[in-house]
């Protein structure tokens, strides 16, 4: 029977929150994302080179991975709630003055200050859901988070193309910077840093967030938080691991730095296809504008679905295990890679084909900001993810000038060849993290 004082109707303010950051990160995604859609245009205007064009894109990849860290000490001394709304104002500014430049030295410096600017979103994010969610709802909360940056770049291609044919490629930033000021007023007022800050979540939500309603699961003398599946366990290294507790655990923990790495690889593919599809689509393919605005969202309508279905089979059916979808992402994406270099040149069959990689690639995506949850203790996750996030950005700032580069010397084959091998890769350094499997005896 159930205590009494839970007989009360549990309030349910964290999908609130929950919708709130969605919103605050397809925002954000969308201010990254429409450079992609501009940059044919950006190139006939100011003469650059694939070369040229890969550096720019890798500009505020490189400055939104090495703050990183620098923000997670922010997020630390001053909070989410008001680090993030300063961050989603100050995104919206420098979008503005990207689609003022006009040169591409202040493209370039645009760039980086956008990448300045949005540093500390994914950690804020993130610490946001460890706080407002239980263990068995972090992995769905973070696969929303994840489809939030990929639905900005669902919506961007047909936006940009419709304000471009109305327009020009300068307005597609001023349309874009003004989302993010109402959304930074919407959080400072309706998302504190802690469940209890707020009148509009009550004792049964907190007790819930907080685990003090168990959720789990009895073997003989022990209390396990992720009930096992044996044979399973034994492929994805399943250990019972002390959470992280302080900053030299966490920089000399294998966990976190490969998972890093992996995050690395796997945002890298995803900023190559988000930067280069469309210029892909337009020159190669000669796809018409339309078509190639939408088989440019293909990827990332997939990437929803993928995401969503990715913390469903996390949370629901691996009861919290974050290491296999990480894995089938890995080696689905590398044979997609291959795949691609084979298929017809309709703009149908590349839309199915980048729907269904869109998909594949990001069953495993939010794992990777999950996975430290489970590694290191809620005091110390800022700085666990904002290592993972770090390492991960910088392959982010990597993978598209590389492909800047191996185009102006070989070609597309190549391209895909390369985020199918370090896809490949992916999934063999996963081999080596374990899954952490929390057990208290009785």
């Amino acid at each position: 029977m159930k205590d009494k004082k839970y007989k009360k109707k549990r309030s349910n303010y964290r999908w609130f929150v929950a919708f709130i950051f969605f919103l605050a990160y397809v925002a954000a995604s969308a201010d990254r994302a429409n450079l992609g859609i501009a940059m044919p245009f950006i190139r006939e205007e100011f003469h650059i080179t694939n070369t040229q064009a890969g550096g720019l894109i890798s500009a505020f990849v490189l400055f939104y991975a090495i703050f990183q860290l620098p923000s997670a000490w922010l997020l630390q001394k001053f909070g989410v709630r008001k680090v993030i709304p300063i961050a989603l104002f100050s995104t919206s500014l420098v979008t503005l003055g990207i689609g003022l430049s006009n040169s591409l030295l202040q493209l370039q410096l645009t760039r980086v200050m956008l990448g300045l600017a949005e540093s500390p979103l994914p950690i804020g994010v993130t610490s946001t859901i460890n706080q407002w969610f239980p263990s068995q709802e972090k992995g769905i909360a973070t696969s929303i988070f994840i489809a939030a940056a990929k639905f900005g770049p669902v919506i961007v291609p047909p936006v940009c193309i419709a304000i471009v044919a109305i327009w020009g490629w300068r307005e597609i930033f001023i349309f874009f910077a003004i989302p993010g000021i109402l959304l930074s007023i919407v959080w400072f007022m309706g998302i504190p840093n802690y469940p209890h800050n707020t009148r509009f979540v009550n004792q049964q939500e907190i007790d819930y967030i907080e685990e003090k309603i168990s959720h789990t699961v009895q073997k003989g003398n022990k209390i396990l938080l992720i009930e096992p599946i044996p044979v399973l366990d034994k492929i994805i290294r399943t250990h019972n691991t002390a959470l992280l507790s302080s900053t030299k655990e966490i920089l000399r923990s294998w966990n976190i730095i490969g998972c890093g790495i992996c995050f690395g690889f796997q945002v890298g593919i995803t900023y190559v296809l988000m930067a280069w599809l469309p210029t892909y689509f337009l020159v190669v393919k000669n796809f018409s504008l339309i078509d190639m605005g939408v088989v440019s969202s293909a990827p990332w309508i997939g990437a929803i679905v993928g995401n969503i279905l990715g913390g469903i089979l996390s949370d629901k059916l691996l009861k919290g295990r974050r290491k296999p979808g990480m894995m089938l992402s890995a080696l689905t994406t590398c044979l997609m890679m291959m795949l691609i270099i084979f298929i017809p040149g309709n703009a149908l069959y590349y839309g199915f084909v980048f729907f269904l990689t869109g998909t594949l690639l990001n069953i495993g995506y939010s794992n990777y900001l999950a996975y430290p949850m489970n590694v290191a203790n809620k005091d110390r996750f800022p700085f666990a993810c904002a290592i993972v996030s770090m390492i991960g950005q910088l392959g982010g700032t990597a993978a598209p000038f590389i492909t800047g580069v191996i185009l102006d010397h070989w070609g597309w084959d190549m391209i895909f060849i390369f985020l199918g091998t370090i896809s490949i890769l992916t999934f063999f350094i996963l081999f080596t993290m374990a899954e952490p499997l929390n057990v208290t005896k009785l």
